[in-house]
């Protein structure tokens, strides 16, 4: 927005200093004194050109810079530095199968697509279609070898948990979530899929965001899952 009005004042100060001799044209009928009037006119211009550029510049382009707050919504939440600075965090079985399952299936994701994840895991413990706790849905469907619905629950491999200190940040956001009730960044997502697969029950439900490399979608109420 302020990028296009910053170009139309710069083409103005350009027509300004490259056609002189038009704004001359302007300017003698009416002065008497030609050359006096084209240096007032002039300098007028271009004192009115800086100083609308300073003004956009302190009221637009500044507050396009400055650093958000730190509400849910925007990077100040969701971000490395905050984690960070949280002490260690630790928690009951509900935390443990949350983390669990942030580590094996988001770890490598951004901070926002690991609270995406996370999203999606309570935004199913709130749907009556699923399990009414994190450890319910985490581990629905893991009597049979790949169907499942979280593949690391049921892909035959032990869940070793390697990288410790992806597990102490994903333990962070577990923590946050299970006491935050504002889930803004999927929109109601029951399901995801990362962008290099395209499964079936994409094309039935709609997509309600793309976070870092996984699409989030939302189970239409047409379909059942118990």
């Amino acid at each position: 927005m302020y990028g296009n009005a910053v170009r139309a004042l710069i083409v103005s100060a350009s027509l300004v200093l490259c056609c002189g001799a038009a704004l001359a044209d302007v300017t003698l009928g009416s002065s008497n004194n030609s050359q006096a009037g084209i240096d007032d006119r002039l300098s007028s211009l271009l004192d009115a050109e800086n100083r609308t550029v300073s003004d956009v510049q302190r009221r637009g382009l500044g507050r396009l810079i400055q650093s958000p707050a730190a509400t849910p919504g925007d990077t100040g939440y969701y971000s490395r530095a905050r984690l960070d600075a949280m002490p260690a965090v630790s928690g009951g079985p509900e935390w443990r199968c949350l983390s669990e399952a942030l580590y094996f299936e988001a770890r490598g994701e951004t901070v926002r697509g690991i609270f995406g994840v996370a999203e999606v895991i309570l935004n199913r413990v709130d749907d009556p279609r699923y399990p009414n706790s994190v450890c319910g849905v985490v581990n629905q469907g893991t009597g049979e070898k790949f169907r499942c619905q979280f593949t690391y629950t049921c892909d035959g491999r032990p869940e070793v948990i390697r990288e410790k200190k992806a597990f102490a940040l994903v333990g962070k956001v577990a923590k946050i979530m299970l006491g935050e009730s504002e889930r803004p960044l999927t929109d109601g997502a029951t399901h995801y899929h990362t962008k290099s697969v395209r499964p079936k029950w994409a094309r039935a439900f709609p997509m309600t965001a793309a976070i870092g490399f996984h699409k989030f979608y939302r189970q239409s109420d047409a379909f059942a899952s118990r």
